[in-house]
């Protein structure tokens, strides 16, 4: 089967006429338009040709079962959905499809606190899983920013990141099986409930961050672990942002693992400054956030090392300001938001060439002369460069679509990935295959074709 075969779906008037199956299912489903109109979008702000069809939306893994088998019966396409939170354009529903709504499958089946274990359906909001798990004394550690409204399936479906990940992972690395329903209605389980286990290939794997092109998550036991001791959270200011990657490089080299290492420069601090009142910048050019959770003495060397260079440090392990800190973090994208359109870039270098990344997409900003203000996940060399685009609406300037493509070119340059945690979705498929390589490409589209054959699930995403 060829790429286009894999890609190919119905669209326009031809779709429409064949999601006339749906009203005969026992599944929950809307035509109407502002339940379309809702789920046509998502973050990331590119716009698809056309719109969906219709809206299902499953309470079970049998409806979904339902809905998939008449959607390949009737060569329909399916984009599955959480909460509509992806940056790069992987749950836009275009021209006949049907958007496969999970959020009602919302619940939280078992929490296993002997065997540190959660089982939970795609729909349930991430934090609210870290916080049932809290109530026995764990934790769910992947925390992406979106964490109060993006959903496990969601999380699953792009591998998504968080704060924390410098120490406890990204998505994968806490999914130790899903349910998971494929194209044609068939249900089957991967992985286990243990946390180690070698039987067979590792399918599991496979399927987190496949961006629903793959399959329909409809259930994940999830890996919980110990709430840790008392935290201290220190940040420490700095007068150029490439001293404060390079302090937290420095961390490495000094054998302190953070649970997190988040870095915001100028133009970060002076946004979120200007939209919460606070006074991030006045510390510095640069400031950067680390958690620690070893103890008093791994939070006094992690001190010692970032003072060093620092303009001003302060620690704390008080928990009110720790959640302020924490919180202005959360809060850049919505702070940037406010100054443009934000094109959200997502790249990864190896971490000792964090700085030099970081230097170099100052350059790129000043040779197109493109507001980019850059927040971090220094413990893992993840950037997020974000382009301010003005104005709000309409095709993204030349200019910041060239500055885009400069950084996704230093990535690579670098040794990095054009994507650390945000997904290919429809927006970076054009450097897939100058990341990978045209065997590895031809390998992933043969894949593709033995879970979805005629190309259903998701089309023109990820691959």
């Amino acid at each position: 089967m060829t790429s286009s075969d894999v890609d190919r779906a119905p669209a326009g008037a031809a779709a429409l006429d064949a999601v006339d199956w749906l009203p005969a299912t026992g599944v929950e489903w809307s035509a109407e338009p502002s339940e379309l109109a809702g789920r046509r979008l998502d973050r990331s702000g590119w716009e698809p040709v056309g719109g969906p069809a219709a809206v299902a939306f499953p309470r079970s893994p049998e409806d979904v079962q339902e809905v998939l088998r008449g959607a390949q019966a009737t060569r329909t396409p399916v984009v599955p959905r959480g909460a509509g939170t992806a940056l790069t354009g992987a749950t836009t529903a275009g021209a006949g499809a049907i958007v496969l709504d999970l959020g009602r499958m919302n619940r939280i089946l078992a929490i296993r606190p002997d065997d540190g274990v959660a089982v939970a359906e795609p729909g349930v909001i991430t934090a609210e899983l870290d916080r049932a798990a809290a109530a026995h004394g764990l934790r769910y550690a992947p925390d992406p920013a979106s964490l109060e409204i993006s959903t496990i399936g969601g999380n699953i479906a792009t591998n998504a990141g968080g704060l924390r990940c410098a120490k406890y992972g990204v998505t994968r690395d806490s999914v130790l099986g899903l349910d998971v329903v494929l194209a044609g209605g068939r249900r089957i389980s991967t992985g286990r409930a243990t946390l180690k286990g070698v039987v067979g290939y590792d399918l599991t794997s496979l399927f987190v961050g496949s961006e629903g092109t793959l399959g329909v998550v409809v259930a994940a036991t999830l890996r919980l672990r110990p709430l840790p001791e008392p935290t201290a959270t220190i940040a420490a200011s700095y007068p150029d942002v490439a001293d404060a990657a390079a302090a937290s490089v420095a961390l490495t080299a000094a054998r302190i693992q953070p649970v997190l290492a988040e870095l915001l420069d100028a133009n970060t601090l002076d946004a979120i400054d200007a939209a919460e009142g606070t006074r991030l910048r006045a510390g510095g050019a640069a400031l950067l956030i680390v958690q620690t959770d070893g103890g008093p003495d791994e939070a006094a060397r992690a001190a010692e090392v970032l003072g060093r260079t620092a303009t001003t440090l302060r620690s704390t392990t008080d928990p009110a300001e720790t959640a302020a800190l924490l919180a202005a973090r959360r809060r850049a994208l919505p702070a940037i938001e406010r100054l443009g359109r934000p094109l959200i870039e997502d790249i990864a270098v190896p971490r000792s060439r964090l700085a030099d990344a970081i230097r170099q997409i100052g350059a790129i900003a000043r040779r197109h002369d493109v507001p980019i203000c850059t927040v971090a996940h220094a413990g893992d060399g993840n950037l997020h460069p974000i382009i301010v685009a003005r104005p709000c609406s309409g095709p993204i300037p030349a200019a910041a679509a060239r500055a885009a493509d400069e950084i996704f070119e230093l990535a690579l340059r670098l040794g990095g990935t054009v994507s650390g945690e945000h997904g290919v979705g429809t927006l970076k498929r054009t450097w897939l295959e100058r990341e990978i390589g045209t065997t590895n490409h031809d390998l992933q589209q043969q894949l593709k074709a033995v879970f979805d054959p005629y190309g259903i699930l998701n089309p023109g995403k990820a691959l």
